[in-house]
């Protein structure tokens, strides 16, 4: 008895509906249509392909900003030396979370001395004329504050100069290292030692990006694209399509207020999204959320030939 309630509680594979099925067909099917999305929509939605921006081309195409940008590097008011964390230990960092300080817990993890890193040892490292290793010499026996006050003379001075040659003054070495620094970027050869780390490859453009960062050039070149913070431009890395459509929902938080005009934006906007992300992680443990698929019957369109195909049965049986 016992066996044959066994045997009888099998369900018969036979007593199921079925219906021809050709996988290959419908692979092909899937991969031909799949193809065609992504050509059409790579080709009137992708990225440009634009040439990588590096040290060397921003001297060639904007000399004046570099300079300006150099000289900032150097007095220390450039807006990576006044970042704070990851870079330095500037104690202005405003990424707070409520009373959390994000930006101060994660600590220095990348030291960047910006006159150090971009201008001093770059030049140090390549054979210099006399004139700059003297202009080297000078700077490194003046006081800290004496340094400042070359710099920023140097710096207002190019402001009012407005591209062209700056007022005489007393500017101290600057202009003698900044305008060697101008050369070695022309010729490409900064780009290469704020990328090297003693390695035979290297894949860490940090600094170079800093640098480029802190100027104009970059900006000017990121808005023409429509990449601008306060624009709604998306681009992926050169080279590669149809682009980062997904950024759209966190770039969306920094067009509206508070956060558009809130220097703490970026703590913000990544606690919402934060928030967000959990909750769609938790979506099928939320009573009324997890329900709305079973109350849109959205499953029944998706099926609807085998519950077509359910209801003739049914009919058929009565």
């Amino acid at each position: 008895m016992n066996g044959r309630h066994r045997e009888s509680a099998v369900p018969d594979p036979a007593a199921f509906p079925t219906r021809p099925y050709d996988l290959v067909k419908e692979f092909t099917i899937a991969l031909v249509v799949v193809a065609l999305l992504t050509a059409g929509l790579a080709a009137v939605f992708s990225s440009p392909d634009v040439k990588p921006v590096t040290l060397a081309s921003w001297a060639r195409a904007d000399g004046a900003d570099f300079t300006a940008t150099a000289v900032t590097e150097l007095g220390g008011t450039s807006g990576t030396a006044e970042y704070g964390p990851p870079y330095n230990h500037t104690p202005s960092a405003a990424q707070k979370l409520g009373p959390v300080g994000l930006q101060s817990a994660a600590g220095v993890r990348i030291p960047v001395d910006t006159a150090k890193d971009f201008v001093l040892h770059p030049l140090r490292d390549v054979p210099e004329p006399p004139d700059v290793t003297a202009a080297l010499a000078t700077w490194d026996a003046a006081p800290a504050a004496r340094r400042q006050a070359w710099a920023a003379a140097y710096s207002d001075a190019l402001a009012k100069a407005r591209g062209g040659a700056p007022s005489k003054g007393d500017y101290g070495p600057v202009p003698v290292l900044t305008a060697r620094l101008l050369e070695l970027a022309r010729s490409g050869a900064l780009d290469g030692e704020l990328q090297a780390g003693g390695k035979l490859y290297q894949t860490d453009y940090t600094r170079p990006l800093l640098f480029l960062s802190d100027g104009s050039y970059l900006e000017s070149l990121a808005r023409a694209e429509h990449l601008g913070g306060d624009q709604w431009g998306m681009m992926n890395e050169t080279g590669n399509y149809p682009g980062q459509a997904w950024l759209w929902l966190y770039t969306f938080w920094y067009q509206i207020e508070p956060f558009k005009s809130s220097g703490n934006a970026d703590a913000l906007v990544w606690g919402v999204m934060a928030l967000l992300s959990l909750g769609l992680m938790l979506v099928p443990f939320i009573p009324g959320v997890r329900s709305v698929p079973r109350w849109t019957r959205v499953h029944r369109l998706i099926w609807r030939t085998y519950y077509r195909e359910q209801a003739v049965e049914q009919d058929r049986r009565k």
